[in-house]
């Protein structure tokens, strides 16, 4: 997992889990014991009980044993308190709440009291506790008491609940809690996220005193690496825009003596046609490297229905000196992430070659789709066979030598459109019949 807030999430659930359990557990320990102990200590009276009956009266009247144990509780059957006296002769006196049943006897037997366990009358457990009494007269008797422990085990369980459900309520309240921590700790990377999106469209940098410490360093290191990387795509802008000229003035001589070797009479066509491609050339070099060095340096937003308007507004003047109609729907507003002067030779291209080919029809449509815009121009001219596709994208192919032009347009556009991320897909228009090229650029979300 590499995202920072599942890991804080998850290992504080797993820490607090295993938290909680530890002391679910611990706390369940001691409440038994606890429980136990009262137990135990409720026993230890009733045996104190039954011992002072037995040496009040076992010596004289044994069977007066049962009255003396004044209390209802062992007097109703089956009432889960219990009592039972044996003397060294086997002679066994028990409460009337035994009714038949006789107590098993006790594994040990002492003259302090000890504690025992087994099933009761009702086959419920129960908690014993006896004591070996010696009476004045010198006889020996064995006393013991029990009493069930379905009440005490229900009572726990009841507990149990109670404190799993609080114990989860717990758990919850600290997941909640570790969201909200975890949130309000990765702020700062959040702000740290907007605030460089924003240095892309501003000239100012980042101000890391504006950032907790442990955050400040890596803001401080941030800000240097794009100063850095902006002044390093200045730089090859300009050493770009340089060799451009360098080039493009002996260029223009070169045209200058064609054109004149040209007018006088002089076979020179093949070399203006090497010259404009090499221009050609040039402009498809030039127009990659400042795309992406346009990117690196500043990731341009444009208004797409002005570009869009300003393009269909040009060629639809020239589709009809063709006696083509060209025909544009695109919804209004909708701002793209491309620079508006590269947005402008993409179309311009495909309408400048939907203008060669076209019989009667041009459509460009711009459909936005979640947060993509898709643009496509069709045409009902021929269009281009899907094995030839390929070669019409290459380097200086012309599928038509009659047709002008260098056979650069497609390919240029696809360079520039591969820079933003994109791709230029060729294929037939389903309604016109001729060609259809489609391309999508990511939209921007206004701000607010």
């Amino acid at each position: 997992m590499t995202s920072l807030r599942g890991r804080a999430v998850i290992g504080g659930i797993l820490w607090a889990a295993v938290t909680i359990l530890l002391g679910f557990a611990g706390l369940q320990s001691f409440v038994d014991q606890g429980a136990e102990e009262r137990f135990d200590e409720l026993l230890r009276t009733r045996l104190s009980q039954v011992v002072t009956a037995v040496e009040n009266v076992a010596a004289t009247n044994p069977e007066a044993i049962e009255g003396a144990v004044a209390d209802p509780v062992f007097m109703r059957s089956m009432s889960g308190l219990y009592w039972q006296v044996e003397n060294e002769l086997g002679q066994v006196f028990r409460s009337a709440s035994l009714d038949d049943h006789v107590l098993p006897r006790p594994r040990m037997v002492a003259d302090e009291a000890a504690n025992d366990r087994f099933l009761g009358p009702m086959g419920d457990p129960v908690r014993a506790m006896s004591r070996r009494l010696t009476l004045d007269d010198g006889s020996l008797w064995h006393v013991q008491v029990a009493k069930s422990m379905r009440g005490l085990q229900q009572e726990l369980a009841q507990l149990r609940e109670i404190m799993l459900t609080a114990f989860t309520f717990v758990i919850v309240i600290g997941v909640v809690g570790a969201l909200l921590q975890v949130t309000v700790a990765l702020r700062p990377i959040e702000k740290l996220r907007r605030d460089v999106q924003q240095r892309w469209t501003s000239e100012g940098g980042l101000d890391h005193g504006k950032y907790p410490e442990e955050v400040a360093p890596l803001v401080y290191d941030i800000d240097t690496l794009l100063t850095r990387n902006r002044e390093i795509v200045q730089q090859s802008r300009k050493q770009a825009a340089d060799l451009g000229h360098a080039i493009k003035t002996p260029a223009a001589i070169m045209r200058n003596e064609l054109d004149a070797l040209a007018r006088a009479g002089q076979p020179v066509g093949e070399a203006i046609a090497a010259l404009d491609r090499l221009d050609a050339q040039l402009k498809r070099a030039f127009g990659r490297m400042r795309a992406q060095t346009g990117i690196a340096a500043q990731p341009a937003v444009t208004e797409m229905d002005r570009s869009l308007g300003r393009m269909v507004c040009a060629f639809s003047d020239m589709a009809a000196q063709r006696n083509l109609t060209l025909t544009a729907q695109y919804p209004p507003g909708g701002r793209l992430r491309m620079d508006p002067t590269d947005l402008e030779e993409v179309l311009g291209n495909l309408l400048d070659n939907a203008l060669k080919w076209a019989s009667t029809t041009i459509r460009l449509t711009a459909t936005p789709q979640a947060d993509v815009v898709t643009i496509t121009i069709e045409d009902d001219g021929p269009g281009i066979p899907p094995e030839q596709i390929a070669l019409a994208m290459g380097s200086g192919q012309r599928l038509d030598i009659a047709k002008p032009g260098t056979g650069l347009g497609l390919s240029i556009t696809s360079d520039l459109l591969q820079a933003y991320g994109s791709a230029l897909l060729v294929d037939q228009s389903v309604d016109l019949g001729g060609l259809r090229v489609r391309f999508r650029l990511q939209s921007v979300q206004p701000q607010g």
